[in-house]
């Protein structure tokens, strides 16, 4: 990738930056070890619903994660091992799955036994083939949640994470090691070498934090992707990136560059960067669902197209409402309820999942909204299993000084462990969230049955004094509902943290199955009612029919099961297709073409077809 004067100028400022102090730069709160916090009702449901579908079960038949040997060879066929790895180390772990934990520690075992002598891991051990860095990125994560899990291991893995920093260093001083992927994703090293840095140094501060720089004096510049002067406000299809691209996956990448530079630049323009960076994302391509549109590149505002490391540097709590709404919403629509198929791309307005002629999508093919076991490229395939252990292991930090616990997602938890002074504390959230009333309108909270009084907290935070012995406090958290404004007049309704959606009723059909595991199998969804309706927003009602057993139904995100639902006043419109399987975009102030007539929105996550921006009448 080419270079300007001015990247070169920035580069020379982060080596001076680096001169004037010493270390890394704290983050404000800190991660709690794997197996500390654990799912507990609808979410463990949850959890044991992917382990029991696609994500627990494809490395016995899928053929790029079922080769312990890492056969496929190249850095982008070993990354997808090594994906599933870090998926399912956490995975395996959270759900007391045994074989599971049993293949992730055959795999660490292989790759820790297969290391050469000069340090590198990975297929290309013995070979001829190019070895780039950016492939070890994702097995590092995965032995480094294990080493959290099982402090047996810390020896095996940090001895030899430091043997391959130290050939890392030396290739990214020679040049080598360094394509595309490395340039963009050299963020995720960064992190394995500050972690390394926080809790195993072994003495090689010193490299460790030269390795930093030279990733990021190699790596694309994020401080300048997200300048506003260079960051694009429509779809870019046809856009010219002036610094390379505008890689979905990759701007993810980006938002975690930045925080993870500012811990060995100590430069707060870092973080702010980020922060503005996050922002422009999302209000320029930003979902009702949680999620930013990425058709492979950054994709607008269009309805058809389809941060906890963030929180802990800065504390900043914009960025874990965003994670939580895309947890609930966005993550479990892209999966079939019992998660043995998923998308590779979901739409806000979804009216059909099939073969899509034409196709709509520039950079991803005609398959990519079928709801199968690879509709377009492997990497979702064994990539998608992170979603909920992640959030899971991200729901509690300390702060700083560790004499605080912090729940940073709300749901149905349970966590331990032992904060400053040698304080064991234990937690347990008793909820079924986000189905039942949440989040920040008039809320109270009461201590050990006491008189109930007005949350206030600070910074997305409310501060609760515990003593020696059990307090137990109840959080009353009402919300309202509210729209938000979407390209054509157009809105989408919210109530607390679920986005709320049409759910269009569907046929489904089965395109093709997997020899070796018949319940992996492509499905073809096709609408079967009308979906054509604008909305009257004043006329939204919450309808709430808690169950009466307590317990949410399995899997609680599939069509009729949630048990929050909204009534809203709809006519039927003329609204077009366009093309055979996708949604026009809403019309702006449609005329209603027939009577009004009630129509039910349910949570968008349970949805699979759906409307969930509409065009807006006015009774």
């Amino acid at each position: 990738m080419a270079r300007s004067s001015a990247f070169l100028l920035f580069v020379g400022s982060i080596f001076s930056g680096v001169l004037g102090q010493t270390g890394l730069a704290p983050k404000q709160f800190l991660s709690l070890p794997l197996g500390s916090i654990r799912p507990t009702g609808w979410l463990y449901d949850q959890l044991m619903v992917q382990t029991n579908g696609l994500a627990g079960h494809e490395h016995e038949f899928y053929h790029y994660v079922s080769q312990t040997d890492w056969t496929g060879g190249n850095s982008y066929y070993s990354s997808l091992e090594e994906g599933k790895f870090n998926a399912m180390v956490p995975n395996g772990i959270l759900a007391n799955n045994t074989a599971i934990i049993q293949k992730t520690q055959e795999f660490l075992d292989y790759v820790l036994s297969h290391q050469d002598s000069t340090g590198w891991m990975g297929p290309e051990v013995n070979t001829t083939k190019p070895r780039y860095l950016w492939g070890r990125y994702p097995f590092m994560f995965g032995a480094i949640q294990m080493v959290e899990y099982n402090p047996d291991l810390t020896d095996q893995v940090v001895t030899a994470l430091h043997k391959f920093v130290a050939v890392a260093n030396t290739m990214l001083h020679n040049g080598e090691g360094v394509e595309a992927w490395t340039q963009t994703r050299w963020e995720d090293f960064v992190m394995t070498l500050q972690w390394l840095y926080d809790f195993h140094p072994n003495g090689n501060e010193a490299l460790l934090l030269d390795t930093m720089l030279q990733l990021k004096y190699t790596g694309v510049p994020w401080e300048k992707v997200f300048e506003s002067q260079y960051f694009p406000t429509t779809a870019t299809d046809h856009l010219q990136n002036p610094l390379g691209f505008w890689h979905g996956v990759n701007m993810a990448e980006g938002l975690k560059a930045l925080p993870a530079t500012y811990r060995f630049t100590h430069n707060q323009s870092d973080l702010d960067r980020a922060s503005e960076g996050w922002d422009l994302l999302f209000q320029y391509h930003g979902r009702p669902s949680g999620i930013y549109a990425a058709d492979e590149y950054l994709a607008g505002l269009e309805a058809v197209r389809g941060g906890s490391y963030l929180y802990q540097v800065s504390g900043d709590p914009k960025y874990v409402d965003r994670v939580e709404r895309i947890a609930y919403n966005a993550l479990p629509a892209t999966l079939t309820g019992d998660f043995w198929s998923r998308q590779y791309l979901q739409q806000q307005n979804q009216i059909g999942a099939q073969n899509m002629t034409p196709n709509p999508f520039v950079n991803d093919g005609p398959y990519s909204n079928v709801f199968g076991l690879e509709p377009n490229y492997p990497c979702c395939t064994v990539n998608h299993p992170q979603g909920w252990p992640k959030f899971i292991t991200n729901a509690f930090v300390t702060s700083a000084d560790q004499a605080s616990i912090v729940q940073v997602y709300l749901g149905p938890f349970k966590t331990s462990t032992t904060l400053a002074g040698g304080n064991p504390v234990t937690v347990t959230v008793n909820t079924i969230y986000p189905f039942s009333d949440s989040w920040v309108v008039n809320g109270t909270i009461s201590i050990n049955s006491g008189s109930p009084t007005p949350v206030s907290p600070t910074n997305g935070l409310q501060a609760v004094q515990a003593k020696a012995g059990t307090t137990v406090f109840t959080l009353n958290l009402p919300a309202e509902i509210t729209t938000e404004s979407r390209p054509h007049g157009s809105i989408a309704v919210h109530r607390g943290p679920l986005h709320y959606a049409f759910d269009i009723p569907r046929s489904s059909k089965v395109l093709t199955q997997n020899a070796q595991q018949p319940l992996a199998k492509d499905l073809e969804f096709d609408a079967t009612a009308a979906w054509q309706y604008a909305i009257d927003p004043t006329t939204l009602k919450f309808v709430n029919k808690p169950p009466a057993s307590g317990t949410l139904p399995s899997p609680v995100f599939d069509s009729g099961l949630p048990p929050l639902s909204m009534t809203v006043t709809a006519c039927p419109i003329t609204w077009p297709e366009a093309g055979k399987t996708f949604a026009a975009s809403p019309p702006t102030k449609p005329a209603c073409t027939g009577a009004h007539t009630t129509i039910t929105l349910t949570p968008y996550g349970a949805t699979k077809l759906r409307i969930g921006e509409f065009p807006v009448f006015t009774a």
